[in-house]
């Protein structure tokens, strides 16, 4: 598995843990790190991932809200809420990241600990997303 990957997999983790149980960041890291063998890019990138969603949480959390018609935040599944958070994160602070990565790898993450339908809501959220921010630049 990637680094990045499992990044993204330990920050899904880190953050499913703060939402569920509102545990601190910094105890729901160290845990995380304590029960994996992991190298310093992969510690480096979770911090990266969960310090820049915890940060920029309510415009995130705003982005979600805009492409979930009829759907609020606490009608998302505390996986796909945090999969998506992770993703928009990405997608909107992270520029060295392509949009096409982080969405394939949010779809990966639903997949993997969602349920069966969740990869396609997954997919379609960011995917509105995407589409958007492709005809902002074409007017730019």
């Amino acid at each position: 598995m990637g680094g990045r990957r499992l990044s993204r997999e330990l920050a899904l983790k880190v953050l499913f843990q703060i939402d569920l149980v509102n545990t601190n960041m910094e105890e729901a890291l160290k845990y995380n790190f304590e029960s994996n063998e992991l190298s310093e890019e992969v510690k480096e990138f979770t911090i990266i991932l969960v310090r820049g969603v915890i940060s920029n949480l309510a415009e995130i959390d705003k982005e979600i809200k805009s492409y979930t018609n009829n759907w609020s935040l606490e009608r998302i599944t505390n996986i796909d809420r945090n999969i998506l958070r992770i993703a928009i994160y990405e997608i909107l602070y992270i520029n060295n990241i392509p949009k096409s990565v982080s969405i394939n790898e949010a779809v990966e993450l639903a997949k993997k600990y969602s349920t069966k339908s969740s990869f396609s809501f997954v997919n379609g959220v960011l995917g509105k997303i995407n589409k958007i921010d492709k005809i902002l630049k074409k007017i730019d």
